[in-house]
């Protein structure tokens, strides 16, 4: 909540002398597109991004200052100097613009306040909305430091948490889902609807590093045709409908800014067409760091779930974008929703799981599933 404040007063004060002025985006492709505030609370914007978005427009003059106009509106600022103008007034930035992990960085209040940007913060998915003009787009916020292409992008562990008086081993993969090398897909086994698969051949198939089961389908059909339940969206497609599903969808964008969706909210959501991939499974684990659990509310009617306990798959949101994939055994929903807690998660949602529960990593099975599967979430580095 701390930074958040300090965040929100960010944007609305001025970084410089006089009334504050614009930005623009720039061509590094080394970071995602992020909303980048550092260690003193300052926030900044990257200059590509804001290229072109809602009429603005920046280029690099040859003397080496950046040109940003929207409009009438105009701003030069040159790279690591806090001296600028702002339609031609000369200005002195407490906040020059910088450089880092191959992008350029520019004072978000400087742009927000000379160009006529609103900005609308997401807790829930700690996100920045922008709109100007009719036009508006979704950042994630990255606090503290930037992430280096260098520093690790997907990391596994096996660890141990107390829930009340047992104590469960998870098998758990973290990715950094800002870092530049990872990208998040869905796919079906066979690349069809209605299909099973290995998890490993999933995987295999796919070139990925990672992956975990996904949604619910019809395991115990004696037909061939297994159908999985509820969305499931690759590349910006729908390739499953979910509607009239209750339950909660994890759904990602092409920035890989992710969020879990209401099930009623979701077809709505996609309509937009800033949704890049998503699966549906449920229920709910945490909302806002805390436990969160209505199988009631999702639709739940089997004893397994709302109940019993059993091999369980879930995955997480962190709070600075890392999506947390874990596996254990013999969980109910209220005790894996703790475990999704205590491993960080500010977000949650179960996946599958009993005989469906799997995790693969680096060329293994960290938890072996015990049947082939209908769909999986899978984690890409190039």
């Amino acid at each position: 909540m701390k930074k958040i404040i300090a965040l929100i007063l960010t944007l609305l004060l001025p970084l410089y002398v006089l009334p504050p002025a614009s930005s623009s985006a720039s061509a590094a492709p080394a970071s995602k597109l992020a909303v980048y505030v550092d260690k003193e609370n300052h926030a900044f914007i990257p200059l590509r991004f804001l290229n072109n978005f809602a009429g603005i427009r920046s280029i690099l003059t040859p003397g080496g200052t950046i040109e940003i106009t929207k409009g009438e509106a105009s701003l030069h600022l040159i790279p690591g100097s806090a001296k600028a103008s702002v339609n031609d007034k000369a200005v002195t930035l407490s906040e020059p613009v910088f450089s880092g992990s191959g992008t350029t960085y520019v004072p978000l209040s400087l742009v927000s306040q000379t160009l006529g940007l609103q900005l609308k913060w997401n807790p829930q998915a700690s996100s920045l909305t922008l709109t100007a003009d009719e036009t508006s787009a979704t950042l994630p916020v990255l606090s503290g430091a930037l992430l280096k292409a260098e520093s690790p992008a997907v990391v596994s562990g096996k660890r141990t948490f107390k829930v009340g008086s047992r104590s469960f081993t998870v098998q758990t993969v973290t990715a950094s889902l800002l870092h530049p090398s990872v990208k998040l897909d869905v796919v079906l086994a066979g690349n069809t609807v209605g299909k099973t698969e290995s998890l490993g051949s999933i995987a295999k198939r796919s070139g990925a590093l990672v992956a975990i089961n996904g949604t619910y389908f019809d395991a115990y059909t004696k037909g061939a045709y297994k159908v999985p339940y509820g969305y499931i969206i690759s590349g910006g497609k729908m390739l499953k409908n979910g509607a009239g599903e209750r339950r909660a969808v994890f759904a990602y964008d092409r920035n890989l800014l992710a969020e879990l969706i209401p099930g009623t909210e979701f077809a709505s959501r996609f309509q937009s067409g800033t949704i890049e991939g998503a699966l549906q499974a449920g229920p709910r684990l945490l909302v806002n760091g805390k436990v969160a659990v209505d199988v009631t509310a999702e639709g739940f009617r089997d004893p397994k779930i709302r109940t019993g306990g059993g091999a369980r798959s879930a995955l997480g949101l962190t709070r600075d974008h890392k999506l947390i994939l874990l596996t254990t055994s013999g969980a109910t929903i209220s005790q894996l929703a703790q475990i999704m807690k205590q491993a960080g998660a500010y977000q949650a949602m179960n996946l599958d799981g009993g005989a469906s529960s799997g995790l693969y990593y680096n060329g293994k099975y960290l938890t072996t599933p015990g049947r082939l599967i209908s769909n999986a979430l899978v984690i890409k580095t190039r």
